[in-house]
């Protein structure tokens, strides 16, 4: 039995990304004997829980790093045993995965297959990581529109419609070439004025001024599909541009199923189907989610203290409590004097919450930043809340998660991608054509429709959002996740596209406005006070 126990561990570790050393495996071992064969797997999923929230130095665990986790874990226990009354379930079920903790993969378009990269990333990268950003996202969506039918390479066979083959042509291949072609590239302008569509192979100026094109924005550094014709002065006229089309995300893990794009492990058909049938009768779970909660405004903290009295004389208190930026009302710049101040305030915050005692024993909060929060700098992704500003919060809230902006939860089996951001008003501000109004009017789902096609939460130029560029697969959004938050300072939205649930929660300290998400079954509660 020790064996299975052994091997089932080892198993585990390895699903989240870990590898145990010779002498730690004794300490989860010694840990597991505490438990009912029963309980082992939740036992065994709480202990990786707590791991992922301590700072390891390494994925490679030796027994310092064990042994410290499974005391804290230990004494956790015995406090239950002697006070049964506060005792809370375990929160296997939900994990937290921090933007610069996601594995990067990259696509070989020879031997057409992804390769997860080893080692350490530079937070500064040379000047060839800016290069292989946009190379590794173009190669992204070119890999995904390859296995659609109505793009493939035509056989030799084969009969063409009465529209042609619908086939891309190579950017360099246009050149004295007559009649429409399909091409797949990146909008981008090379010359002040002058836009060009540009592939792996060339680059050619473009006419964009009597497309005809789908929902969403068009902005510069977008990939599209353009159908057009060269011109005798050497410009591609474009007669239809879009985004390339989705993949179904059943069809992506049947190509793909051993890889881990999410970070939150892989998990066998087995495990998948067992947290399926958890995740079913988790009927009781709920997110609470606000955006832009200003700590120095005493009406936020009054209107923040309804909400949590609110929750608190509710017969099931939520899960989890998501709190993103903005933290405060006054932007962090080189004229921000109230560091201290606003630490006070977050212990303040700390206060609140542990005032209420259900929420702090059986629910969970997470902090996000916002884009003019503490930072070392406003590039994405934003590390967590510096701890000079949260350490008094955790005196009071010890479970409190601190976390990057964007970051992503595994539930069960569910996928949620989290991100804070005013990205409605810039990527409206740097469209290069008014978007289309045939499909609908909305910009929110504008905005949705072109980050869920390009398969990234920001594909703004880098001169208008910069990014980290070594860590841009942080703000991937491949395979498409089940649920996307942007939180926005605009108006309060909810939309599902392509089975994609998204929703902004609003500008609580603006407009009062927050959100309720069951994820069990994908209810959005568009709330105010």
């Amino acid at each position: 039995m020790s064996g299975v126990i052994r091997n089932k561990s080892q198993r585990k570790f390895k699903m989240r990304g870990y590898s145990l050393k010779v002498e730690a495996l004794p300490e989860v071992l010694s840990f597991l004997n505490h438990f009912p064969s029963d309980a082992l797997d939740d036992a065994l999923e709480l202990l990786l829980d707590e791991l992922h929230h301590l700072s390891l130095k390494s994925s490679i665990l030796d027994k310092e790093s064990v042994h410290k986790v499974v005391s804290i874990l230990l004494e956790a226990d015995a406090a239950v045993e002697e006070n049964p009354s506060s005792s809370g379930s375990p929160a296997s079920a939900l994990r937290v995965i921090d933007a610069f903790l996601v594995p990067k993969f990259r696509y070989d378009p020879v031997k057409k297959y992804f390769h997860e990269h080893t080692g350490r990333l530079p937070i500064h990268g040379d000047a060839s990581a800016k290069a292989t950003l946009y190379k590794d996202r173009f190669l992204l969506l070119f890999q995904r529109l390859s296995r659609d039918p109505r793009f493939s390479t035509l056989a030799f066979d084969a009969t063409t419609s009465e529209h042609g083959s619908c086939e891309i042509s190579p950017i360099q291949s246009l050149v004295g070439r007559v009649g429409r072609r399909w091409i797949m590239a990146v909008i981008s302008q090379l010359e002040d004025g002058h836009f060009y569509l540009e592939d792996l192979t060339a680059a050619v100026e473009v006419n964009l001024s009597s497309a005809k094109i789908t929902t969403g924005f068009f902005v510069e550094n977008t990939i599209v599909l353009a159908e057009g014709e060269m011109q005798l002065d050497g410009v591609f006229q474009v007669r239809t541009c879009g985004f390339p089309p989705l993949e179904d995300r059943e069809k992506f893990m049947a190509f793909f199923s051993g890889l881990d794009f999410f970070g939150g492990g892989i998990l066998t058909k087995e495990e998948t189907l067992r947290l399926a049938e958890l995740e079913k009768k988790a009927v009781n779970d709920m997110f609470v989610i606000l955006s832009d909660i200003w700590l120095d405004s005493e009406e936020t903290l009054e209107n923040l203290e309804t909400i949590l009295n609110g929750y608190e004389s509710v017969e099931v208190v939520p899960s989890l409590f998501v709190f993103m930026g903005n933290f405060c009302s006054q932007p962090f710049n080189l004229s921000f004097k109230s560091i201290s101040s606003l630490r006070v305030q977050f212990g303040k915050l700390g206060q609140m919450i542990a005032s209420h005692q259900r929420l702090k024993d059986h629910s969970r909060f997470l902090f996000i930043p916002g884009p003019d929060d503490v930072g070392p700098s406003t590039a994405l992704p934003r590390c967590p809340l510096p701890k000079y500003l949260t350490e008094e919060l955790q005196k009071y809230v010890p479970n409190a998660i601190f976390s990057s902006n964007p970051c992503r939860i595994r539930f069960y089996t569910q996928d949620i991608v989290l991100f804070r951001q005013d990205m409605l008003y810039r990527m409206r501000r740097s469209c290069l054509i008014p978007p289309s109004t045939e499909e609908t009017s909305d910009p929110f789902e504008h905005l949705v429709a072109t980050i869920i096609h390009q398969s990234h939460l920001c594909p703004l130029p880098l001169t208008v959002q910069p990014i980290i560029w070594n860590y841009d697969h942080g703000l991937h959004l491949y395979p498409t996740p089940h649920t996307i938050v942007l939180g926005d300072k605009s108006e309060q939205k909810a939309f599902r596209y392509t089975g994609v649930t998204c929703f902004n929660p609003g500008s609580f300290s603006n407009d009062g406005t927050f959100v309720a998400y069951r994820p069990c079954n994908h209810e959005v509660e568009l709330s105010a006070l």
